[in-house]
């Protein structure tokens, strides 16, 4: 193991996040009832301009008056670019109207890590002129070609600084910054042999991995189609991500079903760790387990579940 190593500066359950246009105040109390483990309330591309400035409003107010925390909630809001003339009030007026109850902000269409230390040295500031005795966190949104060439960057630098908890994977976004071909969004182009988001999500996975950040996969557009919103929070899964975005209330119960460790699988990560304690207490590295080898390896996968596991069961009861 290298000496260098990137502690997560957050640990959160994030299986499922729902995305509510800030728009749509009549959905806020809906998504605070719906048993997600994150929302975030968007002020970018579900929002038109007309309405920029009063979904701000509603955004704040429902921060405000709706009881996230008390429902399990971790709340997020999605902020709007750097590049638009929102961005700047969209931080200062929530961090001065709401800064208390807000967990992260979510940065849209990151390129290059100066984006993330604009938005961190905002937050300083303000949390300091507020006396916020929390601090909160920042999710960034890799959904460019720029960002994603810049992503083990981002999630390094990101990580030293202390603030930044996780990157999201925007498939859309993504299609379109690359002039990708795609049927539906995060779905599968059948003209491509195999997952064309493969190698995206794996890259932005592993930088998070080696810096201690959350991966988490972005939307699936076709909402009529659960299994194939399903398959595709399984491949995400299958690359190391921990949750999946939510388009709407009924991709809720999928995403966390997929990112939810199965109970014959916690069993079975507690039988690999009580096996290997066993041989340890016998002077062996490695054990014998169901007729396979186990070892140091299968103990650090062994733990990643049983931890999510226990962490999910903790947020959940």
């Amino acid at each position: 193991m290298s000496h260098t190593l990137y502690e997560a500066n957050a640990q959160r359950v994030q299986r499922c996040e729902l995305a509510v246009p800030g728009s749509s105040p009549e959905m806020f109390e809906k998504a605070l009832k719906s048993g997600v483990d994150f929302v975030f309330l968007d002020l970018e591309d579900a929002v038109a301009p007309d309405d920029k400035l009063q979904a701000r409003k509603n955004v704040i107010q429902a921060i405000n008056d709706l009881d996230w925390e008390g429902h399990g909630v971790t709340l997020s809001v999605r902020i709007n670019g750097l590049d638009t003339q929102y961005m700047v009030r969209d931080v200062v007026d929530l961090v001065e109207q709401a800064g208390a109850k807000i967990k992260t902000l979510l940065i849209p269409k990151v390129g290059v890590y100066g984006d993330v230390y604009m938005v961190d040295a905002m937050l300083n500031q303000l949390e300091m002129q507020q006396g916020l005795s929390n601090k909160i966190g920042i999710e960034c949104l890799i959904e460019t070609a720029l960002g994603m060439a810049n992503v083990e960057d981002i999630a390094k630098q990101g990580a030293i600084g202390g603030r930044l908890e996780a990157l999201h994977f925007g498939v859309a976004d993504y299609a379109a910054s690359n002039r990708a071909r795609t049927v539906n969004i995060g779905g599968l182009n059948p003209d491509y042999p195999g997952d064309q988001w493969h190698a995206a999500i794996s890259r932005m996975t592993v930088a998070c991995r080696a810096y201690g950040l959350r991966p988490i996969d972005g939307p699936f557009g076709d909402i009529k189609d659960p299994e194939g919103f399903k398959a595709a929070a399984r491949r995400a899964a299958a690359l190391g991500c921990e949750g999946k975005w939510a388009i709407h209330p009924s991709q809720i119960a999928l995403a966390n079903e997929v990112f939810t460790p199965p109970a014959a699988e916690v069993e079975k990560a507690k039988r690999i760790l009580a096996a290997l304690q066993e041989a340890a207490a016998q002077g062996k590295g490695a054990a014998a387990l169901d007729g396979r080898l186990i070892d140091a390896a299968s103990e650090r996968m062994a733990n990643n579940i049983v931890r999510a596991a226990e962490a999910i069961a903790a947020k959940t009861k």
